[in-house]
């Protein structure tokens, strides 16, 4: 499908009154044009939306490799972390299972505090009683 759809010429101008087209002639005419400006407008959102879609999708994709990347480089840091470790004399792998321990301490960290989170959202209490409110009002009649 194309973007860009056949130009109609504007009609010749009237020389007479024997050329004056009919009541029923003009609603046609106006019928066909807002039809065309119509088809015109839903063509140029189409394109318009294509072009959003496809810059959106590449933004996704950007964003999805940067957090691959990321999580590499997460993995890169616990290795440095651990092989640093190991220099102060510390076996290789206790080194390694030190930095796991470090992780687990972080993640239940994280997961506590987001349990407290959780915990502290309640039912926003004015927007319910103001819908209450509402509702009374409504099926109440005097």
């Amino acid at each position: 499908m194309t973007d860009t759809a056949p130009v109609r010429q504007a009609p010749a101008p009237l020389t007479g009154p024997e050329e004056e087209p009919s009541i029923g002639k003009l609603v046609a005419d106006a019928s066909r044009d807002v039809s065309s400006l119509i088809q015109h407008e839903i063509a140029l959102a189409k394109s318009e939306v294509k072009v959003s879609v496809q810059a959106g999708g590449l933004g996704i994709a950007l964003f999805a490799a940067a957090g691959f990347l990321v999580l590499l480089g997460i993995i890169m840091f616990s290795v440095a972390l651990a092989y640093f470790i190991s220099m102060t004399g510390l076996h290789l792998a206790w080194s390694f299972l030190l930095v796991f321990v470090l992780y687990l301490l972080l993640a239940g960290l994280l997961g506590f505090v987001g349990v407290k989170k959780v915990r502290a959202v309640r039912a926003p209490e004015r927007a319910i009683h103001q819908a209450q409110e509402t509702k009374n009002t409504l099926l109440r009649r005097d």
